[in-house]
Protein backbone atom coordinates (compact mmCIF):
# COMPACT_ATOMS: atom_id res chain seq x y z
CA UNK A 1 0.00 0.00 0.00
CA UNK A 2 1.09 3.47 -0.56
CA UNK A 3 -0.52 6.33 1.05
CA UNK A 4 -1.14 10.02 -0.78
CA UNK A 5 -2.11 12.89 0.32
CA UNK A 6 -5.02 15.16 -1.41
CA UNK A 7 -6.15 18.83 -0.25
CA UNK A 8 -9.59 19.11 1.77
CA UNK A 9 -11.35 22.94 2.59
CA UNK A 10 -8.16 23.97 4.89
CA UNK A 11 -6.06 20.72 5.67
CA UNK A 12 -5.28 17.37 3.74
CA UNK A 13 -6.77 14.07 3.71
CA UNK A 14 -5.03 10.77 3.60
CA UNK A 15 -5.72 7.53 1.66
CA UNK A 16 -3.72 3.98 0.77
CA UNK A 17 -3.98 2.77 -2.69
CA UNK A 18 -2.53 -0.88 -3.17
CA UNK A 19 0.32 -1.58 -5.41
CA UNK A 20 -1.08 -3.59 -7.43
CA UNK A 21 -2.33 -1.13 -9.04
CA UNK A 22 -0.85 1.53 -11.41
CA UNK A 23 -0.78 4.90 -10.15
CA UNK A 24 0.23 8.28 -11.49
CA UNK A 25 -0.25 11.41 -9.51
CA UNK A 26 -0.79 14.65 -11.73
CA UNK A 27 0.54 17.86 -10.14
CA UNK A 28 1.92 20.96 -11.59
CA UNK A 29 5.63 21.27 -12.37
CA UNK A 30 7.84 21.75 -9.19
CA UNK A 31 8.66 25.32 -10.27
CA UNK A 32 10.99 26.93 -7.61
CA UNK A 33 8.65 30.85 -6.44
CA UNK A 34 9.96 33.69 -6.91
CA UNK A 35 12.71 34.70 -4.01
CA UNK A 36 11.41 37.64 -3.41
CA UNK A 37 7.41 37.98 -4.94
CA UNK A 38 7.38 41.73 -3.87
CA UNK A 39 10.25 42.77 -5.75
CA UNK A 40 8.91 40.34 -8.52
CA UNK A 41 5.80 42.64 -8.38
CA UNK A 42 7.89 46.04 -8.56
CA UNK A 43 10.14 44.42 -11.68
CA UNK A 44 7.31 43.72 -13.63
CA UNK A 45 5.71 47.22 -13.23
CA UNK A 46 9.05 48.53 -14.00
CA UNK A 47 9.06 46.45 -17.46
CA UNK A 48 5.97 46.31 -18.50
CA UNK A 49 5.11 44.15 -21.68
CA UNK A 50 3.44 45.55 -24.71
CA UNK A 51 2.38 49.11 -25.90
CA UNK A 52 1.89 50.30 -22.38
CA UNK A 53 3.10 53.34 -21.10
CA UNK A 54 3.00 54.82 -17.57
CA UNK A 55 3.64 58.65 -18.65
CA UNK A 56 0.35 58.48 -20.49
CA UNK A 57 -1.88 58.22 -16.69
CA UNK A 58 0.30 60.50 -14.83
CA UNK A 59 -1.72 62.34 -12.28
CA UNK A 60 -4.87 60.70 -13.02
CA UNK A 61 -8.34 61.84 -11.80
CA UNK A 62 -10.14 58.66 -11.35
CA UNK A 63 -8.52 55.04 -11.32
CA UNK A 64 -9.86 51.96 -11.00
CA UNK A 65 -8.92 48.31 -10.09
CA UNK A 66 -10.33 45.53 -10.88
CA UNK A 67 -9.64 42.82 -8.29
CA UNK A 68 -10.94 39.16 -7.77
CA UNK A 69 -13.02 38.05 -4.96
CA UNK A 70 -13.20 35.15 -2.38
CA UNK A 71 -13.32 32.49 -4.53
CA UNK A 72 -9.90 33.21 -6.19
CA UNK A 73 -6.96 32.93 -4.24
CA UNK A 74 -5.06 35.96 -6.02
CA UNK A 75 -2.37 37.02 -3.76
CA UNK A 76 -3.58 40.76 -3.66
CA UNK A 77 -1.43 41.35 -0.07
CA UNK A 78 1.56 41.08 -2.63
CA UNK A 79 0.04 42.88 -5.67
CA UNK A 80 -1.65 45.56 -4.74
CA UNK A 81 1.09 47.62 -2.20
CA UNK A 82 3.56 48.08 -4.91
CA UNK A 83 0.81 48.53 -7.54
CA UNK A 84 -0.62 51.21 -5.20
CA UNK A 85 3.02 52.50 -4.73
CA UNK A 86 3.49 52.90 -8.28
CA UNK A 87 0.79 55.15 -9.19
CA UNK A 88 1.36 57.20 -6.15
CA UNK A 89 4.77 57.88 -7.77
CA UNK A 90 3.39 59.12 -10.76
CA UNK A 91 1.07 61.76 -9.15
CA UNK A 92 -2.39 60.12 -8.29
CA UNK A 93 -4.00 61.08 -5.39
CA UNK A 94 -5.49 58.07 -2.96
CA UNK A 95 -9.04 59.35 -3.59
CA UNK A 96 -8.34 58.83 -7.45
CA UNK A 97 -8.18 55.44 -7.01
CA UNK A 98 -11.11 52.88 -6.16
CA UNK A 99 -10.74 48.95 -5.94
CA UNK A 100 -13.48 46.66 -6.95
CA UNK A 101 -14.44 43.17 -6.01
CA UNK A 102 -15.07 41.62 -9.58
CA UNK A 103 -17.64 39.04 -8.42
CA UNK A 104 -18.66 38.62 -11.98
CA UNK A 105 -21.96 36.92 -11.47
CA UNK A 106 -21.63 35.83 -7.75
CA UNK A 107 -23.24 37.79 -5.07
CA UNK A 108 -21.69 40.97 -4.02
CA UNK A 109 -19.09 41.07 -1.18
CA UNK A 110 -20.26 42.58 2.12
CA UNK A 111 -17.52 44.65 4.40
CA UNK A 112 -16.17 42.13 6.51
CA UNK A 113 -15.86 39.64 3.32
CA UNK A 114 -13.73 42.51 1.24
CA UNK A 115 -11.74 42.39 4.41
CA UNK A 116 -10.87 38.80 3.89
CA UNK A 117 -9.29 39.70 0.44
CA UNK A 118 -7.75 43.02 0.93
CA UNK A 119 -5.52 44.25 3.28
CA UNK A 120 -6.43 46.26 6.29
CA UNK A 121 -3.98 49.25 5.64
CA UNK A 122 -5.46 49.13 2.00
CA UNK A 123 -9.12 49.10 3.19
CA UNK A 124 -8.60 52.27 5.45
CA UNK A 125 -6.54 54.11 3.08
CA UNK A 126 -8.82 53.57 -0.31
CA UNK A 127 -12.09 53.28 -1.64
CA UNK A 128 -13.22 49.70 -2.27
CA UNK A 129 -16.09 48.41 -3.05
CA UNK A 130 -17.93 45.56 -4.92
CA UNK A 131 -19.56 44.92 -7.87
CA UNK A 132 -23.07 43.78 -8.26
CA UNK A 133 -24.25 42.45 -11.69
CA UNK A 134 -27.71 43.25 -11.09
CA UNK A 135 -27.37 46.80 -10.46
CA UNK A 136 -28.74 48.04 -13.71
CA UNK A 137 -28.23 51.64 -12.65
CA UNK A 138 -24.74 51.35 -11.55
CA UNK A 139 -23.78 49.40 -15.08
CA UNK A 140 -22.70 51.11 -18.17
CA UNK A 141 -23.83 49.63 -21.78
CA UNK A 142 -20.59 49.59 -24.32
CA UNK A 143 -22.74 48.22 -26.94
CA UNK A 144 -22.57 44.68 -28.32
CA UNK A 145 -19.52 42.32 -29.32
CA UNK A 146 -19.24 41.01 -32.87
CA UNK A 147 -20.26 37.96 -31.24
CA UNK A 148 -23.49 39.66 -30.37
CA UNK A 149 -22.57 39.79 -26.23
CA UNK A 150 -24.21 43.06 -24.83
CA UNK A 151 -21.67 44.75 -22.83
CA UNK A 152 -23.03 45.77 -19.61
CA UNK A 153 -19.83 46.89 -17.22
CA UNK A 154 -19.79 48.74 -14.18
CA UNK A 155 -19.85 52.41 -14.28
CA UNK A 156 -17.45 53.63 -11.98
CA UNK A 157 -14.86 50.79 -13.66
CA UNK A 158 -15.92 52.10 -17.53
CA UNK A 159 -15.75 55.69 -16.46
CA UNK A 160 -12.52 56.24 -14.87
CA UNK A 161 -9.61 57.29 -17.19
CA UNK A 162 -6.89 54.47 -15.95
CA UNK A 163 -8.30 50.95 -15.69
CA UNK A 164 -6.10 48.38 -14.56
CA UNK A 165 -7.40 44.54 -13.99
CA UNK A 166 -5.22 42.29 -11.69
CA UNK A 167 -5.38 38.46 -11.32
CA UNK A 168 -4.26 35.19 -11.75
CA UNK A 169 -2.91 33.78 -15.17
CA UNK A 170 -4.45 29.98 -14.70
CA UNK A 171 -6.21 27.26 -16.83
CA UNK A 172 -9.92 27.69 -17.37
CA UNK A 173 -12.13 24.74 -18.27
CA UNK A 174 -13.79 27.03 -21.01
CA UNK A 175 -12.30 30.38 -21.48
CA UNK A 176 -8.87 28.40 -21.97
CA UNK A 177 -7.38 30.28 -19.78
CA UNK A 178 -8.10 33.55 -16.89
CA UNK A 179 -5.78 36.49 -16.45
CA UNK A 180 -5.37 39.76 -18.96
CA UNK A 181 -8.75 41.49 -19.05
CA UNK A 182 -11.19 38.79 -17.71
CA UNK A 183 -11.42 40.26 -14.00
CA UNK A 184 -12.66 43.30 -15.54
CA UNK A 185 -14.60 42.18 -18.62
CA UNK A 186 -16.66 39.47 -16.87
CA UNK A 187 -16.11 40.33 -13.43
CA UNK A 188 -16.86 43.89 -13.62
CA UNK A 189 -20.15 43.00 -16.12
CA UNK A 190 -23.84 42.95 -15.91
CA UNK A 191 -25.56 39.03 -15.80
CA UNK A 192 -26.95 39.55 -19.69
CA UNK A 193 -23.10 40.12 -20.73
CA UNK A 194 -21.78 37.03 -18.40
CA UNK A 195 -24.67 34.87 -19.86
CA UNK A 196 -24.28 35.28 -23.22
CA UNK A 197 -20.80 34.82 -23.04
CA UNK A 198 -20.57 32.18 -21.30
CA UNK A 199 -23.37 30.33 -23.26
CA UNK A 200 -20.19 30.01 -25.76
CA UNK A 201 -18.99 27.32 -23.56
CA UNK A 202 -20.80 24.85 -25.61
CA UNK A 203 -18.63 25.57 -28.78
CA UNK A 204 -16.41 22.37 -28.82
CA UNK A 205 -13.34 25.15 -29.16
CA UNK A 206 -14.20 26.68 -25.76
CA UNK A 207 -11.85 24.57 -23.85
CA UNK A 208 -8.81 24.65 -21.57
CA UNK A 209 -5.69 25.81 -23.06
CA UNK A 210 -7.64 26.31 -26.03
CA UNK A 211 -6.81 30.55 -26.65
CA UNK A 212 -6.93 32.50 -30.00
CA UNK A 213 -9.89 30.16 -31.56
CA UNK A 214 -11.85 30.02 -28.59
CA UNK A 215 -14.74 31.73 -29.46
CA UNK A 216 -15.49 32.51 -25.53
CA UNK A 217 -12.16 33.58 -24.54
CA UNK A 218 -12.16 36.16 -27.50
CA UNK A 219 -15.23 37.60 -26.69
CA UNK A 220 -13.79 38.38 -23.55
CA UNK A 221 -10.90 39.96 -25.47
CA UNK A 222 -13.62 42.46 -27.04
CA UNK A 223 -15.30 43.11 -24.52
CA UNK A 224 -12.24 43.90 -22.60
CA UNK A 225 -10.89 46.23 -25.66
CA UNK A 226 -14.60 47.66 -25.55
CA UNK A 227 -14.10 48.83 -21.91
CA UNK A 228 -10.19 49.79 -22.94
CA UNK A 229 -8.63 47.94 -20.25
CA UNK A 230 -5.07 49.61 -20.01
CA UNK A 231 -3.22 47.60 -17.70
CA UNK A 232 -2.89 43.97 -16.31
CA UNK A 233 -0.94 42.76 -13.26
CA UNK A 234 -1.31 38.99 -13.29
CA UNK A 235 0.48 36.69 -10.99
CA UNK A 236 0.99 32.93 -12.37
CA UNK A 237 1.02 31.24 -8.94
CA UNK A 238 2.28 27.65 -7.36
CA UNK A 239 -1.10 25.70 -7.18
CA UNK A 240 -0.86 25.66 -3.37
CA UNK A 241 -1.46 29.06 -2.61
CA UNK A 242 -3.59 29.38 -0.17
CA UNK A 243 -3.04 26.20 1.61
CA UNK A 244 -1.09 27.08 4.20
CA UNK A 245 -2.03 30.05 6.63
CA UNK A 246 1.45 31.79 6.36
CA UNK A 247 3.46 30.40 3.30
CA UNK A 248 1.05 31.91 0.35
CA UNK A 249 3.90 35.17 -0.58
CA UNK A 250 6.56 32.00 -1.44
CA UNK A 251 3.93 30.61 -4.00
CA UNK A 252 4.39 33.53 -6.66
CA UNK A 253 6.33 31.81 -9.53
CA UNK A 254 5.89 34.23 -12.19
CA UNK A 255 4.10 38.04 -12.55
CA UNK A 256 3.48 39.94 -15.85
CA UNK A 257 2.41 43.53 -15.98
CA UNK A 258 1.22 45.43 -19.71
CA UNK A 259 -1.02 45.86 -21.97
CA UNK A 260 -3.53 42.98 -21.42
CA UNK A 261 -3.07 40.81 -24.54
CA UNK A 262 0.93 40.94 -24.52
CA UNK A 263 0.41 40.07 -20.95
CA UNK A 264 -1.13 37.10 -22.03
CA UNK A 265 1.15 35.81 -25.21
CA UNK A 266 3.87 36.29 -22.48
CA UNK A 267 2.03 34.42 -19.65
CA UNK A 268 0.63 31.60 -21.61
CA UNK A 269 3.55 29.79 -22.47
CA UNK A 270 4.44 30.45 -18.92
CA UNK A 271 1.24 28.46 -17.78
CA UNK A 272 1.41 25.57 -19.52
CA UNK A 273 5.58 24.83 -18.05
CA UNK A 274 3.56 24.83 -14.65
CA UNK A 275 0.40 23.48 -15.07
CA UNK A 276 0.57 21.04 -18.33
CA UNK A 277 0.60 17.27 -17.54
CA UNK A 278 0.74 14.35 -20.28
CA UNK A 279 -0.57 10.96 -19.45
CA UNK A 280 -0.28 8.40 -22.04
CA UNK A 281 -3.75 6.85 -21.72
CA UNK A 282 -6.95 7.53 -19.82
CA UNK A 283 -7.39 6.20 -16.45
CA UNK A 284 -9.97 3.68 -15.15
CA UNK A 285 -10.30 5.87 -11.30
CA UNK A 286 -9.25 9.63 -11.10
CA UNK A 287 -9.28 10.95 -7.45
CA UNK A 288 -9.63 14.88 -8.28
CA UNK A 289 -9.36 18.08 -5.56
CA UNK A 290 -10.04 21.29 -6.98
CA UNK A 291 -6.95 22.46 -4.50
CA UNK A 292 -8.48 22.98 -1.00
CA UNK A 293 -10.02 26.42 0.22
CA UNK A 294 -11.02 28.64 -1.55
CA UNK A 295 -11.28 26.33 -4.81
CA UNK A 296 -13.44 23.95 -2.89
CA UNK A 297 -15.46 26.60 -0.76
CA UNK A 298 -18.82 25.47 -3.01
CA UNK A 299 -19.75 23.06 -5.70
CA UNK A 300 -19.93 26.05 -8.39
CA UNK A 301 -16.08 26.51 -7.82
CA UNK A 302 -15.18 22.82 -7.20
CA UNK A 303 -17.17 21.31 -10.44
CA UNK A 304 -14.40 22.33 -12.09
CA UNK A 305 -12.18 20.00 -10.55
CA UNK A 306 -14.28 17.15 -11.77
CA UNK A 307 -14.43 18.61 -15.13
CA UNK A 308 -10.60 18.24 -15.46
CA UNK A 309 -10.81 14.71 -14.54
CA UNK A 310 -12.88 14.37 -17.15
CA UNK A 311 -10.20 14.78 -19.50
CA UNK A 312 -8.52 11.95 -18.15
CA UNK A 313 -10.96 9.35 -17.33
CA UNK A 314 -12.01 6.08 -19.65
CA UNK A 315 -15.77 6.30 -20.44
CA UNK A 316 -17.68 4.32 -18.29
CA UNK A 317 -14.83 4.90 -15.59
CA UNK A 318 -14.90 6.82 -11.74
CA UNK A 319 -14.30 10.04 -10.60
CA UNK A 320 -13.84 10.27 -6.94
CA UNK A 321 -14.39 14.74 -6.55
CA UNK A 322 -13.05 15.51 -3.10
CA UNK A 323 -14.39 18.81 -2.08
CA UNK A 324 -15.82 20.02 1.04
CA UNK A 325 -17.75 22.92 0.37
CA UNK A 326 -18.76 24.74 3.57
CA UNK A 327 -20.49 27.39 1.64
CA UNK A 328 -22.88 24.78 -0.24
CA UNK A 329 -22.95 24.80 -3.97
CA UNK A 330 -22.79 28.76 -3.85
CA UNK A 331 -25.57 29.55 -6.35
CA UNK A 332 -29.29 29.28 -5.18
CA UNK A 333 -30.40 29.54 -9.36
CA UNK A 334 -28.37 26.11 -9.42
CA UNK A 335 -30.03 24.98 -6.94
CA UNK A 336 -33.56 25.99 -8.12
CA UNK A 337 -33.09 25.09 -11.49
CA UNK A 338 -32.25 21.14 -10.96
CA UNK A 339 -35.39 20.87 -8.27
CA UNK A 340 -37.40 19.03 -10.39
CA UNK A 341 -34.76 17.27 -12.59
CA UNK A 342 -34.46 13.58 -12.13
CA UNK A 343 -31.72 12.72 -14.26
CA UNK A 344 -28.40 13.60 -15.86
CA UNK A 345 -29.91 12.98 -19.04
CA UNK A 346 -33.46 15.11 -18.35
CA UNK A 347 -30.57 17.88 -17.02
CA UNK A 348 -28.95 17.62 -20.41
CA UNK A 349 -31.59 17.71 -22.69
CA UNK A 350 -33.33 20.57 -20.78
CA UNK A 351 -30.58 22.64 -20.52
CA UNK A 352 -29.65 22.01 -24.38
CA UNK A 353 -33.65 23.25 -25.37
CA UNK A 354 -34.19 26.16 -22.80
CA UNK A 355 -30.70 27.19 -23.50
CA UNK A 356 -27.65 28.90 -21.72
CA UNK A 357 -28.71 29.92 -17.91
CA UNK A 358 -26.45 31.61 -15.20
CA UNK A 359 -26.62 28.75 -12.99
CA UNK A 360 -28.08 25.97 -15.03
CA UNK A 361 -25.20 25.50 -16.74
CA UNK A 362 -23.41 24.39 -13.56
CA UNK A 363 -26.04 21.74 -13.33
CA UNK A 364 -25.24 21.00 -17.48
CA UNK A 365 -21.60 20.75 -16.50
CA UNK A 366 -21.98 18.04 -13.79
CA UNK A 367 -24.57 16.21 -15.51
CA UNK A 368 -22.56 16.07 -19.03
CA UNK A 369 -19.54 14.82 -17.25
CA UNK A 370 -21.50 12.73 -15.10
CA UNK A 371 -23.01 10.94 -18.10
CA UNK A 372 -19.60 9.92 -19.61
CA UNK A 373 -18.45 7.84 -15.43
CA UNK A 374 -19.73 6.93 -12.54
CA UNK A 375 -19.18 9.88 -9.99
CA UNK A 376 -18.72 10.00 -6.43
CA UNK A 377 -18.55 13.12 -4.08
CA UNK A 378 -16.70 13.28 -1.00
CA UNK A 379 -18.05 16.33 0.73
CA UNK A 380 -19.16 17.96 4.21
CA UNK A 381 -22.32 18.83 2.30
CA UNK A 382 -25.63 16.76 4.02
CA UNK A 383 -26.27 13.72 1.70
CA UNK A 384 -29.80 14.22 0.67
CA UNK A 385 -28.96 17.44 -0.46
CA UNK A 386 -25.98 16.04 -2.17
CA UNK A 387 -28.82 13.62 -3.78
CA UNK A 388 -30.80 16.59 -4.71
CA UNK A 389 -28.29 18.03 -7.07
CA UNK A 390 -27.75 14.48 -8.51
CA UNK A 391 -24.96 13.22 -7.58
CA UNK A 392 -23.68 10.31 -4.98
CA UNK A 393 -22.24 11.65 -1.66
CA UNK A 394 -18.89 9.93 0.48
CA UNK A 395 -18.76 12.01 3.55
CA UNK A 396 -15.17 9.79 4.10
CA UNK A 397 -13.01 9.49 0.84
CA UNK A 398 -11.93 5.63 2.29
CA UNK A 399 -15.45 4.59 1.80
CA UNK A 400 -15.85 6.21 -1.66
CA UNK A 401 -12.02 4.66 -2.52
CA UNK A 402 -13.46 0.97 -1.57
CA UNK A 403 -16.14 1.40 -3.76
CA UNK A 404 -14.07 2.37 -6.80
CA UNK A 405 -11.24 -0.17 -6.12
CA UNK A 406 -13.45 -2.87 -5.66
CA UNK A 407 -14.17 -3.00 -9.27
CA UNK A 408 -10.69 -2.88 -10.78
CA UNK A 409 -8.84 -5.36 -11.36
CA UNK A 410 -4.84 -5.55 -10.63
CA UNK A 411 -2.90 -2.91 -12.85
CA UNK A 412 -5.67 -0.78 -13.64
CA UNK A 413 -4.70 2.63 -13.76
CA UNK A 414 -5.30 5.48 -11.37
CA UNK A 415 -4.76 8.96 -11.46
CA UNK A 416 -4.63 11.66 -8.59
CA UNK A 417 -5.37 15.11 -9.14
CA UNK A 418 -4.55 17.06 -6.15
CA UNK A 419 -5.30 20.71 -7.78
CA UNK A 420 -7.35 19.48 -10.33
CA UNK A 421 -8.21 23.12 -11.04
CA UNK A 422 -4.81 24.47 -12.09
CA UNK A 423 -3.87 21.40 -13.47
CA UNK A 424 -4.28 20.85 -17.66
CA UNK A 425 -4.69 16.99 -18.20
CA UNK A 426 -3.31 16.10 -21.54
CA UNK A 427 -3.66 12.30 -23.25
CA UNK A 428 -0.93 12.08 -25.53
CA UNK A 429 0.15 14.60 -27.76
CA UNK A 430 -3.05 16.38 -28.46
CA UNK A 431 -2.72 20.66 -27.62
CA UNK A 432 -5.17 22.73 -28.69
CA UNK A 433 -3.07 26.03 -27.91
CA UNK A 434 -2.45 27.93 -31.09
CA UNK A 435 -1.03 31.30 -29.08
CA UNK A 436 -0.36 34.03 -31.57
Amino acid sequence: MTTYRIPYNRTQLAFSIPDSFHVEVLAPAQIPPAEDPSRAVIDALMHPVGEFDWSRFARAKSVALAINDKTRPVPLAVLLPPLLQRLADIGIADDAITLIAATGTHAPMCADELATVVPPEILARYRVMSHDCDDRAALVNLGATTRGTPVWINGVFARAEFRIALGNLEPHQFMGFSGGVKSAAVGLAGRETVTRNHSMMLDPRANIARYDDNPARQDVEEIGKMIGVHLALNAIVNPAYGAGPNGENKQIVHVIAGEPRAVMRVGIPRVLELYEQRVAAPFDLVVSSPGGHPKDINLYQAQKALAHATFVTKPGGTAILVAACPEGTGSRHYEDWIADKTSHAQVIETFKREGYRIGAHKAFQISRDASLERVLFVTDLPPEFVRRLLLTPYSSLDDALGIALRDLAPGARVGILPYANATIPVIGNTHHLELQ
